[in-house]
């Protein structure tokens, strides 16, 4: 059903915060009298919602709370929903997403984590020190790929590292065509090139390890101490997690950025068998003897002549395969997952038509 909404302007200033065409007709097939507005936080199922008169609380409806099927249907921070004003603003709809960046829920069960909602840009932040880990960066450019983002690659702590070239090239082969910045968000040094990505209305999203700095370089972004920074161990690179929630902030030149807490676990929640990032390796098997090689001890393996002549690291290789025993494992856990829903669903439907009356009684 179609609503008109022309005696409900949209506000001015929507734009800025990332308001896009597809928002405004999706808003205009709901009911009157609902306001957009963008997800700033969630803080223990209660929402901060930013619109164009700045910050306000909000919680969720009941009916959106109990129709969803997974978490990944509720408010994710960046998200646009339609909310019934208030005190406290009621969110009824969650309009249409441009991109979902998601993980593997940490833990055993099968259960997908939003971290963030129309994301442009995924800044993962690795800094050039012990936690550098470029088997990680393949990881992330899996993740961001499948969400419907683009990857952005930030070097820091530049005044860790006395030659960060092997490792600037490392991180180009784990994520190749990556843009990379290096900076120290410290004295800014590197800051200025970050910033011309930072395009007014562009949503980012700032991901990486504890410890790599994200909290710190949101401040030197924002101009002024907004997020907690704290100290990381000498022997592992590795820190606590100081940033707590994930939180959208406005940046004086005009975008947005979503701070999240450090991931020490990151698990693709994707479909397909084949993880994303590893062009290279496809293209080198193109040139394989045989078309099923398994780049093992076959004859004629061109991926093994690479890792041989030194053009290809073995460990790359080898954390493709991971990547793909995890999909197929995860494929064939969400498989059973749906199936088990499915039968207590059944199972439901059985147990309420045997307590129907019987009509041919009496």
């Amino acid at each position: 059903m179609s609503h008109d909404t022309a005696a409900r302007p949209l506000p001015e200033g929507l734009e800025a915060l990332g308001w896009a065409d597809h928002h405004s007709e999706a808003l205009a097939s709901l009911p009157g009298g609902l306001e957009p507005a963008r997800v700033a936080a969630v803080l223990r199922g209660r929402l901060r919602l930013l619109d164009h008169r700045g910050l306000r609380p909000a919680r969720l409806g009941g009916r959106l709370r109990h129709a969803a099927e997974s978490s990944t249907e509720l408010p994710a921070v960046g998200d646009w929903v339609a909310a019934r004003p208030g005190g406290e603003a009621l969110v009824e709809h969650v309009l249409p997403r441009s991109s979902l960046l998601v993980r593997h829920a940490a833990g055993l069960k099968t259960e997908a984590q939003a971290i963030a909602a129309n994301v442009d840009l995924v800044i993962v932040v690795s800094s050039l020190d012990a936690d550098f880990n470029p088997r990680r960066l393949e990881r992330w450019l899996d993740v961001i790929t499948a969400s419907g983002s683009s990857p952005l690659l930030v070097l820091s702590k530049l005044d860790a590292c006395e030659e960060p070239g092997p490792l600037l090239a490392a991180a180009e082969a784990a994520m190749p065509g990556t843009p990379i910045v290096t900076l120290c968000a410290l004295d800014g040094r590197g800051v200025d090139a970050l910033e011309t990505h930072l395009s007014p209305g562009t949503t980012l999203a700032l991901v990486g390890s504890s410890g790599v700095g994200k909290s710190t370089l949101t401040n030197r972004l924002l101009g002024r101490e907004v997020q907690a920074t704290g100290a990381v161990r000498e022997s592992d690179g590795r820190g606590r997690h100081v940033t707590t929630h994930r939180e959208l902030f406005r940046l004086p030149g005009g975008a947005l950025l979503i701070d999240t807490p450090g991931m020490r676990e990151l698990g693709a929640w994707a479909e397909g068998s084949a993880p994303s990032g590893f062009d290279d390796l496809e293209e080198l098997a193109e040139g394989c003897r045989f078309r099923d090689c398994a780049h093992e001890s076959e004859p004629g393996c061109a991926v093994r002549s690479a890792i041989e002549g030194g053009a290809l690291d073995e460990a790359r290789l080898e954390n493709a395969r991971k990547l793909t025993r995890e999909r197929e494992r995860l494929a064939m856990r969400q498989d059973a997952a749906a199936r088990a829903a499915q039968a207590k669903q059944w199972k439901a439907v059985s147990k309420a038509v045997r307590r129907m009356p019987d009509k041919r009684e009496g």
